[in-house]
């Protein structure tokens, strides 16, 4: 991406994020030409704990994995950082941490503790006060402007739609530089989210293959006037899918023979993640002297 995040998102023409969750789907999605990436603290809960997203990963784990995956690709990463990890001081903490780590925008959500994804049900939602305290934070503690605040509301589930509008305009005066409006149940609320705050903020929709918001494409996406569309947990759907189809083919045939042509082998995994290219980039530092 040639322009910033913020410069990017200005233009009519929208952004389709993939979500990632380490250094590997990060360069895959970067090969496949995606602009901007999106790292999926669900993904994070199902890869790394092999669990739910109900607020069991930390701060410390999301940094961690931005910094792996910075280190291996130059991509925009838009992160999801949940609820900041605690109040707004906890927040700014975030901040900081993340956009050292490479962010180049966080998302937040207005969600109680323990979260939860926003494709669950039974979650809550603290006070639109606290939650634009957390953004007004968030926005102090940045060092750059360019690093995006993305505030996410849950209160369709919570409060109603109607209410979730409300928020949605009070974290757009606090400071947020994008709106997230979680779950709409219809393509008639996704289109009424766009009618109701367009002319606010650039606005994310969310697209979870089994959620509560019917799948829509990119480009009808984009024809309603949504700025980002992220598809946070489709590639550990996919990958859970293979893996288990891989796990029992070799149980039942003790042998990958029958999944090969499912499978890069030994030479074609290390092409597509750039062995060879790194060997010869380490033999040009050897024998300088």
């Amino acid at each position: 991406m040639t322009l910033s995040l913020k410069a990017r998102f200005r233009q009519p023409q929208i952004v389709l994020a993939p979500g990632v969750y380490d250094a590997l789907t990060a360069s895959l999605a970067t090969d496949a030409g995606f602009e901007a990436l999106y790292v999926s603290g669900a993904s994070i809960a199902y890869t790394r704990l092999g669990g739910p997203d109900i607020g069991l990963v930390s701060m410390a784990e999301v940094a961690e994995t931005i910094t792996m995956i910075r280190d291996r690709v130059a991509t925009p990463l838009i992160v999801d950082a949940d609820t900041g990890y605690g109040n707004a001081l906890n927040m700014q903490r975030t901040m900081r941490l993340f956009e050292r780590a490479g962010a180049n925008a966080l998302q937040i959500e207005d969600q109680s503790f323990p979260k939860r994804c926003g494709h669950l049900a039974d979650k809550g939602v603290i006070p639109a006060a606290e939650m634009v305290g957390k953004i007004k934070a968030a926005t102090d503690a940045r060092a750059s402007d360019e690093t995006l605040v993305i505030a996410r509301t849950d209160a369709i589930a919570v409060e109603g739609f109607e209410r979730a509008l409300e928020r949605a305009h009070l974290y757009a005066a606090a400071g947020a530089d994008m709106l997230f409006v979680e779950a709409p149940g219809s393509t008639e609320e996704l289109a009424r989210v766009v009618s109701e705050l367009k002319g606010t903020l650039p606005l994310m929709a969310n697209m979870v293959e089994g959620g509560r918001t019917p799948i829509r494409s990119t480009s009808a996406l984009e024809e309603l006037g949504f700025s980002l569309v992220i598809f946070p947990g489709g590639i550990v759907r996919a990958l859970a899918r293979a893996a288990q189809d891989f796990y029992a083919s070799l149980k039942a045939n003790g042998t990958t023979d029958p999944f090969r042509d499912r499978m890069f082998d030994f030479d074609q995994l290390n092409a597509v993640i750039g062995t060879p290219a790194m060997i010869a980039a380490g033999k040009a530092y050897e024998g300088t002297l």
